[in-house]
């Protein structure tokens, strides 16, 4: 079985209140060097049989119709590391 990893994140244009909020509270911890927080989900998915181009465009396809919204999300799709 390969694995693969969707991450999915905001797009840079929409506003990330959970990624504020862990920036107001990094700031209070005393973490003031950390300039912005950007919170997403990492989804990994393994797939059976050989990863090749075309099992990536299924997971590409699965991450555009269920893992995210693309009117507000970009995702990447990329095999995962051994």
């Amino acid at each position: 079985m390969a694995r693969v990893v969707v991450d999915v994140m905001l797009k840079p244009e929409i506003l990330d209140p959970q990624g504020q909020a862990i920036l107001g509270a990094l700031g209070r911890l005393g973490h003031s060097d950390v300039a912005s927080v950007r919170q997403g989900k990492h989804f990994e998915i393994e797939v059976a049989g050989v990863l090749d181009e075309a099992a990536l465009d299924r997971v590409r396809e699965v991450a555009r119709s269920l893992l995210s919204n693309p009117v507000i999300e970009d995702f990447e799709v990329r095999a995962a590391a051994h």
